[in-house]
């Protein structure tokens, strides 16, 4: 099923070499992004730029060093007038930073009711589908059995992974649709209780961090005292920290979890990668982690890492499993196995020798709950 990935082989614009495992659309291998990162990253945002204008993002040079400084991501982006922020959502009109989605009251995306257990990354680990935390976090020692998810999908993020598993949030981003109402989505989970928890991704929840917010607080203050439901999140974890922090204590009181997808460990790499600088990611993640001690079952903090063959090697995965153990050795992590999409459509789902390989060497450095996901997906 996979053999057409066997024959091709990319090259590398800056040291020459052929490898399966280079990407045609980035022609750049993992030696030379580690050992000339200068290079790589010029022809790297080069491409991003490329990339992001053809599915109507705006793309880095919009984003000027001169105008309305926007923080409601970790972005940080200095918008000039006439211009939007990374995210799309922000705008420099006249002097002033204008929001019509992202805000407390709209946001860009879609929703739709999924039973226990889900399909998230986190269902291994998550109240609902496991029944941890029972009786105060699940309906039943065995989960949410009978019971539903609403699933939020936001239309827009902060990172422009080349390898993006769904891309449908560029298209949203783009086009300003569809649109949800802070009062009409909380009045329809809270009215359904068939409904155990809300479960926010995308995209990424970062740019539209305070629609997040006002949704999972009206509902939680709205459902009634006795009934279960937790506040999920699954982000790239770029958030302003202020955000963060509140949705975090909402998350946590109501049983819920917040995972992070930590995409790799050299600071070049992820660049290249996501178009993102990982710096405010890794903080936000450390700082998590101070809930870890206050709540056992279920975990609150959870982590993931695409495996992506040719840039997320056995190196990668140690040093992002060293740094999660860092903060607590018991948060769960799962390496998921990695389905040819976006501009790395050429490289080859992850092999089943290396996700075993990558699980061992995650639980050498300390960890006690590593799994493979997505393992139908292994080449």
């Amino acid at each position: 099923m996979f053999g057409r990935f066997d024959a091709r082989k990319g090259r590398c614009d800056i040291c020459g070499k052929e490898n399966e495992h280079v990407s045609d659309f980035l022609s750049l291998c993992l030696d030379c992004i580690r050992r000339d990162p200068s290079k790589a990253l010029e022809k790297s945002e080069t491409l991003h730029r490329k990339a992001r204008g053809g599915s109507g993002l705006p793309v880095p040079s919009d984003v000027s060093s001169k105008g309305i400084e926007c923080d409601y991501c970790a972005m940080n982006c200095t918008i000039a007038e006439g211009e939007r922020g990374y995210c799309g959502l922000s705008r420099n009109e006249k002097g002033r930073l204008i929001r019509e989605f992202g805000n407390s009251e709209r946001a860009i995306g879609s929703w739709y009711k999924e039973p226990h257990p889900t399909n998230c990354v986190s269902s291994w680990c998550c109240a609902g589908s496991t029944g941890a935390g029972y009786p105060k976090f699940a309906k039943t020692p065995s989960g949410d059995v009978g019971y539903r998810n609403a699933a939020v999908f936001l239309g827009s993020c902060c990172a422009h992974c080349l390898y993006c598993q769904n891309t449908d949030w560029h298209r949203m981003t783009s086009s300003g649709e569809p649109v949800l109402e802070k009062e009409g989505l909380a009045e329809k989970i809270v009215a359904d209780e068939s409904i155990t928890c809300v479960c926010w991704f995308g995209g990424s929840p970062e740019p539209q961090a305070p629609f997040v917010y006002e949704v999972s607080k009206e509902v939680l203050e709205k459902v009634d005292e006795d009934r279960i439901f937790r506040v999920g999140v699954e982000v790239n974890g770029n958030f302003n920290w202020s955000w963060l922090d509140k949705i975090a204590n909402l998350s946590f009181d109501s049983g819920g979890g917040i995972k992070f997808d930590l995409k790799a460990w050299d600071k070049h790499l992820y660049r290249v990668l996501t178009g993102m600088d990982p710096k405010a990611v890794f903080e936000n993640f450390k700082k998590l982690g101070k809930y870890e001690e206050k709540r056992d079952s279920p975990p609150f903090l959870r982590a993931s890492t695409l495996l992506v063959p040719g840039y997320i090697d056995l190196e990668e995965v140690r040093k992002i499993a060293e740094f999660i153990a860092g903060v607590d050795r018991s948060i769960p992590y799962s390496l998921l196995s990695y389905a040819p999409a976006y501009k790395l459509d050429d490289q080859p789902p992850t092999s089943k020798d290396f996700a075993l390989t990558a699980k061992n060497v995650a639980k050498n450095q300390g960890l006690e709950n590593v799994r493979i996901g997505n393992d139908h997906l292994l080449g």
